[in-house]
């Protein structure tokens, strides 16, 4: 039984313990991998997929959070994805939660730059297994199963098998592609806008609950993106002290 206890304590100290900062050039480092993935189309493509789980993710807590029934999340290979929920096909219910979508990936984003810059980094990779694993209950269809699946197993992997070096690369990873990715969905959301090709898009539907009009709110999804950008960026730069110079004699 001691042993067990200590076991558990032990669990518990890793997860809500704190790490050392990692160095300026791994942070660095994964930042610029984190905008080379949105940036190159080959592979924005792949890990598009993991703003979607966040997008479909958002729209589910929030429907859960303002009394709506869930039915289910589909994620789908071409990187879309669909939650269904019941209730009130109106009102602030309806309006939170189809505008949670695009607003999730960024905050979520920022708040893992609260973890990291706190040095929480095992908390970090474990709150997104817990989401994940929360998630993956409401999945109905394969390949989001299978999304959901492999991207909580690259998580557990890091967390338990990698050094404290890699799981801070990959935490800072994760939270700087998140930060760099929202703006640009947000950007093809218009597009395809523009080109009357989403008429169903959550701007659109947005301006017909309100009557505010869906531009309105594709700038709101693109300010909310920029500004948990600025802030996360400023998070998770580690604070850089200029050496003092020396002063020649006399001054």
């Amino acid at each position: 039984m001691d042993v067990d206890n200590a076991s558990i304590a032990d669990m518990w100290n890793r997860l809500t313990g704190s790490q050392p900062d990692p160095p300026l050039w791994l942070v660095g480092l994964v930042g610029l991998l984190a905008l080379g993935a949105v940036l190159h189309g080959p592979t924005w493509r792949v890990a598009r997929n993991t703003v979607t789980i966040a997008h479909e993710g958002g729209h589910a807590l929030i429907a859960l959070l303002t009394g709506r029934k869930l039915d289910g999340i589909k994620l789908h290979s071409d990187t879309s994805g669909v939650t269904v929920s019941r209730g009130r096909p109106h009102g602030p219910g309806m309006i939170f939660t189809a505008l949670a979508g695009y607003v999730t990936p960024p905050l979520l984003g920022l708040l893992f730059a609260v973890l990291l810059a706190a040095g929480r980094i095992t908390l970090m990779l474990w709150f997104s297994l817990a989401l994940l694993a929360a998630m993956l209950v409401m999945i109905r269809n394969a390949y989001g199963a299978l999304s959901v699946i492999a991207t909580g197993a690259t998580i557990f992997a890091v967390s338990w098998l990698g050094s404290s070096t890699v799981q801070a690369g990959f935490a800072y990873l994760a939270a700087w592609f998140l930060l760099l990715a929202a703006t640009r969905p947000v950007i093809e959301l218009q597009r395809m806008r523009a080109r009357h090709m989403a008429p169903s898009s959550d701007a659109d539907q947005l301006a017909h609950l309100t009557g505010v009009p869906g531009l309105a709110w594709v700038s709101l999804f693109g300010a909310t993106a920029l500004l948990a950008l600025l802030a996360g960026g400023a998070l998770l730069v580690p604070d850089v002290s200029v050496p003092d110079l020396p002063v020649p004699p006399g001054f």
